[in-house]
């Protein structure tokens, strides 16, 4: 593939369903699937990458995403030494604050010095050294080779300085326009050179916000609310209007997206994802990756509160059909 791509699916059938639908993933031709972590759901995202790690030969798995609130360092390390016993180096652990999950728990938000020593902490314990935590000192009998790869889930800048002091890689929300991009891209170089890092060791897997259908309906989701508290553009962060910003579109916090005129959309929509045809997704695939050196992404299905637990039948039959193999003709 020129550009490798993976795909969000949500916990939002029995597991043993959902096992067979990320096969089908894999089947389709993806390179990896997220899975997210929602406790609320009933359904252990842990329990359901496990499944997939054994029923499935190529695809990178991994949690999109977990967080340090609702789970310790250690036992987020376990689970993903667990993990890649089972797939050997097709695990990634994917970290934030929390969104969901947390929210539902009735727990606020980790603090950013918080999860960089988690972090810090998950990548020596899956190395098999002794992390400290909480003051206290902890070692894993076993670890797995290779060890799996502890990134960053990041939209704002601080966060995104933080993936490149102190994670293997960041899962980056920028949007698709090369200035945004290389907006984001330049915080994450911050945060590496501020620790001492090479920026190009930091990996990078690009979040892709999609609507693969035709382009008068793809392009109405900007101009909605993700629930009725929160435009469409500001979840899961209003960092996306930074990056729009970046694009050349000034768009407030408060924005009513029902007020966009069907050019500012059309707009909005080319800068922030793939929002169209299937036939035009892959190619402006292939654009980033010409433009920006667009390597990795992981597409992002656009949902609202109500349809996140949908899965996204559709998107996958439109990558095994047009997507994937326009990406592999390059």
């Amino acid at each position: 593939m020129t550009v490798k791509v993976d795909i969000r699916v949500p916990v939002g059938r029995p597991l043993p369903e959902l096992t067979k639908f990320i096969v089908s993933c894999e089947e389709a031709g993806f390179n990896g699937v997220g899975v997210h972590d929602h406790h609320h759901s009933g359904r252990d995202v842990y329990s359901a990458l496990t499944l997939a790690a054994a029923a499935t030969s190529k695809l990178q798995l991994y949690p999109a995403t977990t967080n340090t609130v609702t789970r310790h360092p250690l036992v987020l390390a376990a689970i993903a030494n667990s993990l890649a016993e089972i797939g050997p180096g097709r695990v990634l652990l994917t970290l934030a604050p929390g969104f969901l999950s947390v929210e539902k728990a009735g727990r606020p938000q980790g603090r950013r010095e918080q999860l960089g020593e988690a972090v810090t902490a998950i990548r020596r314990l899956v190395a098999g050294e002794t992390a400290t935590v909480d003051g206290h000192e902890i070692k894993m009998n076993n670890v797995a080779k290779p060890a799996p790869g502890i990134f960053v889930l990041a939209a704002g800048p601080k966060m995104l300085e933080l993936a490149g002091e102190v994670a293997d890689g960041v899962v980056m929300l920028a949007g698709l326009h090369p200035d945004s991009i290389e907006a984001a891209r330049s915080h994450v170089r911050a945060g590496a050179l501020r620790a001492g890092r090479a920026p190009e060791s930091v990996q990078e897997i690009l979040i892709v916000p999609t609507a693969i259908e035709p382009f008068d309906t793809a392009r109405e989701w900007v101009r909605r609310y993700f629930r009725p508290d929160k435009p469409f553009l500001n979840y899961p962060s209003t960092a996306n209007l930074r990056w729009l910003r970046a694009a050349g579109l000034d768009i407030p916090e408060d924005h009513d997206p029902t007020a966009f005129t069907a050019a500012q959309a059309k707009e909005i929509s080319e800068a922030f994802g793939l929002f169209g045809p299937a036939e035009y997704c892959a190619e402006r695939l292939l654009q980033a990756r010409e433009e920006s050196g667009v390597e990795h992404v992981f597409f992002f299905p656009s949902h609202t509160a109500e349809s996140g637990y949908d899965l996204p039948e559709a998107d996958v039959a439109a990558f095994a059909d047009v997507i994937g193999p326009r990406l592999a003709a390059g």
